[in-house]
């Protein structure tokens, strides 16, 4: 199913929402902004601008809100001011998103691969926590860095965003309690 504009712009929201806390805060901060009808890189970039307590009421149930808020509205105002929109932005190849992403405030490598593989629809393989318990419970390798275990998953998996995005998916599958 292709992500409309909403859903890539939800889902790019949704990564730095979800950094420090469960999924089900990211659901009712996003819910709230959905509710708000600012669930949009645009609308958050004018509000950031002008009414960042809102932002901050509004994404408060994710935690760190303040943090948070002044995150997403400098990744807002870097797309609108530099690209005019994520489309745009996504445009550029793999290394100059994941470069720029990484210099943002508050985007680390989980947060700009997780929108590159899932937004940008790049090859990239996401590390995160479950990944980690994955590689351990199944004894698949002794260092547990983000680089190495990266570049473990892209060499052994087909260099396919759909295997990737799968992949990763079966491993969140996994780790969650049941």
């Amino acid at each position: 199913m292709r992500k409309t504009k909403e859903d890539k712009e939800e889902i790019v929201l949704g990564a730095i929402l979800t950094q420090r806390t469960n999924w089900k805060n990211v659901e009712l901060a996003l819910r709230n902004l959905r509710r708000a009808k600012v669930l949009s890189i645009e609308r958050i970039y004018q509000i950031g601008k002008k009414n960042r307590k809102l932002l901050e009421k509004l994404i408060r149930p994710s935690g760190f809100y303040k943090q948070k808020a002044e995150n997403i509205s400098r990744l807002c105002e870097f797309i609108v001011e530099n690209y005019k929109s994520l489309e745009k932005f996504l445009k550029q190849d793999l290394e100059s998103c994941r470069r720029q992403l990484l210099k943002l405030p508050g985007v680390g490598p989980e947060t700009a691969d997780s929108i590159l593989l899932y937004v940008g629809e790049f090859p990239i393989f996401v590390i995160d926590e479950y990944t980690r318990r994955f590689v351990k419970k199944h004894n698949l390798a002794n260092k547990l860095s983000y680089d190495y275990l990266q570049q473990l998953f892209q060499q052994n998996l087909p260099n396919d965003v759909k295997v990737y995005q799968d992949f990763h998916a079966m491993i969140v599958l996994d780790g969650k309690p049941r």
